[in-house]
């Protein structure tokens, strides 16, 4: 049987860390850690560096080599993300059997949910690509291409994941001229092919402007190796949204297929002979009916004064 152990803070900033690191509604943005295996090529170091310069200020890069290996042994990482509150992890190594190695991965509730295995292949940084950069912490638009991201799990899997790996802060808004980058991820044979541009916006003579696509880098060629995917009860569990942020259902109010919105309203019985109804021209009366209905009038009350 396992005790867990409660933590009781010492200080203000120990309370304050521990909040932060608590439960919420709504999350905080995910930190992501990068790490080095215990051999690392030039490009694998180069390759990490420029996806931690990418993923700031939500990352944090250790500076110490691990000699562990996530795929063999889960527990350093796991431990490491609960000491760090991180829910991503990036870790590279290199070796003869596997060169230019990278494992990508997340994490839920601090256990490994799933992670990745991609060997690297023609891969070019910052510095080989001389123009300007997009401004730190900018919301990328992400472009997913070929249909083989839908048709096995294995890569619906590694979608979601690349999602949350380079989606940035959660915004409800974003204007034109915020688009600033534009994240590519083509899939074609078993490779995927990433590519990182800067969005341009110039004069087209009228209101929208022309967009054009300049690469800045860094640029990847992808192989997927080895993979663990999480079960589907943690899967399903790390997908559950609180019950105090659902939007709640409205009664009598439903959409047609069009997206109009429609409703239901529930009335008392009402008198149709008392109702004001809109006057139109073709139902009024004519001058003649005027006078007909005028004389029955008198007439029936002459015929009252004669009876009395």
């Amino acid at each position: 049987m396992v005790i867990q152990r409660i933590v009781k803070p010492k200080t203000q900033q120990g309370k304050r860390v521990l909040e932060s690191r608590g439960p919420k509604l709504l999350e905080n943005n995910k930190k992501t850690m990068v790490m080095k295996g215990a051999k690392t090529s030039d490009a694998v170091s180069k390759a990490l560096k420029d996806l931690y310069s990418m993923k700031k200020p939500d990352a944090v890069m250790l500076s110490k080599r691990n000699e562990f290996r996530p795929f063999e042994d889960e527990t350093p990482v796991e431990g490491l993300s609960s000491k760090m509150d991180a829910s991503l992890f990036l870790f590279g190594s290199h070796s003869k059997k596997r060169p230019h190695n990278l494992v990508m991965g997340r994490m839920f509730n601090h256990q490994v949910l799933d992670m990745f295995e991609l060997g690297t292949e023609g891969y070019k940084g910052f510095d080989s690509f001389k123009n300007s950069k997009t401004a730190m912490g900018s919301k990328p638009c992400l472009i997913f291409n070929g249909t083989d991201w839908e048709n096995s799990l294995l890569y619906k899997r590694l979608k979601n994941m690349l999602i949350d790996f380079f989606r940035g802060p959660v915004v409800e808004k974003v204007r034109l001229v915020g688009l600033e980058q534009a994240l590519t991820f083509t899939l074609s044979e078993g490779r995927v092919y990433a590519r990182n541009y800067k969005i341009l916006l110039k004069k087209s003579g009228s209101k929208k402007p022309r967009v054009e696509l300049e690469e800045i880098g860094p640029s990847f060629d992808f192989i997927v190796r080895r993979h663990k995917l999480g079960s589907e009860s943690m899967y399903k569990d790390a997908l559950k949204v609180p019950r105090a942020i659902k939007p709640k259902k409205k009664k009598n109010v439903s959409h047609d297929a069009f997206g109009s919105k429609l409703g239901r309203i529930h009335m008392q019985k009402q008198d149709v002979k008392k109702m004001q109804l809109r006057k139109m021209k073709g139902l009024k009366r004519t001058r003649q009916e005027k006078l007909a209905k005028l004389k029955a009038n008198k007439q029936a009350k002459s015929g009252q004064d004669s009876g009395e």
